[in-house]
This record gives C-alpha cells, sequence and structure tokens, in this order.
C-alpha cells in the first residue's frame, strides 16, 4: 500500500514538475512588468492552458534550429544571488529591483521535475493514505513555481501566494472532516495568521531584508505547519530561517556576497515547510 502510494505521489510530482517551467519563466518579471507573452527571440507563448503549461524551451525556436540553445524560454543565464537588496511592494510581492529580467535556466528544466517528485515522494512517504496527503500534493508544485520565481527575479507575485493560501485553508477544512485525518483544521488557520503575523512584523522591522511576498507566502505556510500542530509550525519556521542564513553565510566565505546582500528567502521557506510537513507526518502516524 505504501509502496504504491509513493510511486503514484512520484509520479505525479515528476508530470506536474514537467509542466513548471514555462509558468515561471512567463511570471520572472519585474513588479512593473505584466508576465511574458514571447520567448527571448519574439515568438508567441503558445501550448496547454494559454500557454501556460509546458517546458521551457520554445518550439518555434527548437523547430527553425533544433540545435540552438539561446533563444529557448531557458536560455539565458539566471541573475546570481548577490543581487541588490530586496524593497516591498505590497501589491506586486517581493521584488529585487536591482535583478535584471532572468528567464528559466535550461539546468533547473532537468532539475523541476525530480524536484517536484522527490517532495511529492517524501510527503507521501510521511504522511501515508491520510486525506491530508491529497492537499499536500495538490499545493507542491504550486510551491515549487514560487521557488523557481522568486530564485529568479527575488519575487514572489500575488498571483501564487495569495490563491496558494486561501487553497491550503479551503482544502483542508473538507480533509479534516474526513476518517483518518492527523490534524486540526483551526490549528491550521490559527497558524497561519500566526506565522504570516510573525513576518508581518519582521517586515515592519526591516523591510529591506524581508519582502511583502515572503509575509503572504507565510500565510500559506502557516496554515499548512499549523495542520499539525504548534511544534510543527515552529520547526517548520525555524528551518526556513536556518537553512536561508546557512546559505547566506556560505555565500559570504566565498565571497559572492556581503552582509547587506540580498538572497530570495521564499525557496528557504518552502523547504523550512516541507520538512516540517514531513516530520509532522511521521509523528501523526
Amino acid at each position: 500500500m505504501y509502496a504504491t502510494l509513493i510511486a503514484v505521489a512520484l509520479v505525479w510530482g515528476g508530470a506536474t514538475g514537467l509542466l513548471l517551467p514555462r509558468a515561471a519563466y512567463r511570471l520572472s518579471v519585474e513588479p512593473e512588468d505584466t508576465w511574458r507573452d514571447s520567448c527571448p527571440a519574439g515568438h508567441p507563448i503558445i501550448g496547454p492552458a494559454r500557454g501556460w503549461l509546458g517546458g521551457a524551451r520554445c518550439a518555434t525556436c527548437d523547430a527553425a534550429v533544433p540545435s540552438r540553445t539561446a533563444g529557448s524560454l531557458g536560455g539565458d543565464t539566471a541573475t546570481p544571488d548577490t543581487a541588490t537588496p530586496d524593497t516591498a511592494t505590497p501589491d506586486t510581492g517581493t521584488p529585487d529591483t536591482g535583478s535584471q529580467q532572468a528567464p528559466v535556466t535550461d539546468a533547473p528544466s532537468v532539475l523541476v521535475p525530480l524536484i517536484t517528485a522527490l517532495a511529492c515522494a517524501a510527503l507521501a512517504a510521511a504522511t501515508g493514505p491520510r486525506p491530508e496527503l491529497a492537499v499536500w500534493l495538490l499545493l507542491a508544485p504550486f510551491a515549487v513555481l514560487l521557488a523557481l520565481v522568486d530564485r529568479n527575479v527575488h519575487r514572489l507575485p500575488d498571483q501564487l501566494t495569495l490563491p496558494l493560501a486561501a487553497a491550503a485553508a479551503v482544502l483542508l477544512g473538507p480533509a479534516a472532516l474526513l476518517p483518518g485525518a492527523g490534524g486540526s483544521w483551526p490549528t491550521a488557520l490559527l497558524g497561519g495568521l500566526v506565522l504570516g503575523g510573525c513576518y508581518f512584523v519582521l517586515f515592519l522591522i526591516n523591510p529591506n531584508g524581508m519582502g511583502f511576498g515572503d509575509v503572504k507566502l507565510a500565510l500559506s505556510l502557516g496554515v499548512v505547519l499549523g495542520w499539525y500542530g504548534w511544534l510543527v509550525l515552529f520547526v517548520g519556521a525555524f528551518a526556513g530561517f536556518l537553512l536561508g542564513s546557512l546559505y547566506g553565510l556560505g555565500l559570504m566565505l566565498l565571497r559572492r556576497a556581503g552582509r547587506k546582500s540580498a538572497i530570495p528567502f521564499g525557496p528557504f521557506m518552502i523547504t523550512g515547510a516541507l520538512l516540517g510537513l514531513v516530520l509532522g507526518g511521521l509523528a501523526a502516524a
């Protein structure tokens, strides 16, 4: 039973991960710009869901020059992590006003399905056949997409953060009513408010170091972590800060960043939440 469940989650994660690079490319823009509707060569983006789902490469470019790598939706190099500090903008998420527009690279287009598949498999292995697993598997690809966009342009767009928070809160309600549920829906809702409130305080204290997009992301992460209780919420939130701090320290030791350099914090928040969910699922078993 568990082996089948993990295998299904692995396939689901891999399949959805294959569809993410195109959306990540289109959303990886500065806050004052609309999402991309063409590849770097100027070809209109077409495909499933009005061009939002699919791989990173432009089919027109590949058809014209099969061996060509430039001109694909992933042909350019992403902005390095040594970008200028973030400036918070409540209406548009967490931008990095000093970074260049950077489409997804070819390397992430290969890694994205693998990362998404492994994340879904880990959630399935820890959660087991409990109803909340369906919620985790539905939300995981969107969390990976957010991490990709934040990595590219240091921004967490409202088009993703706000629906993710609403979906987490709404979907866990029916899951709590089903037999075998391993968490609490009221605690999940309170967890979203608490973690979002903590990040909002951090944003008020240091708006140059904490973007408002991180605050909005904290709402959804607080909901899913709060499902398993306050201890899991604390562990998941702390893990995100710890991973981000270690990454920043590593960059400074390698002299690739200074004390005032900004890093995309969303991927570390999401990774910390994944670790928290895995621990929470194992503890609830």
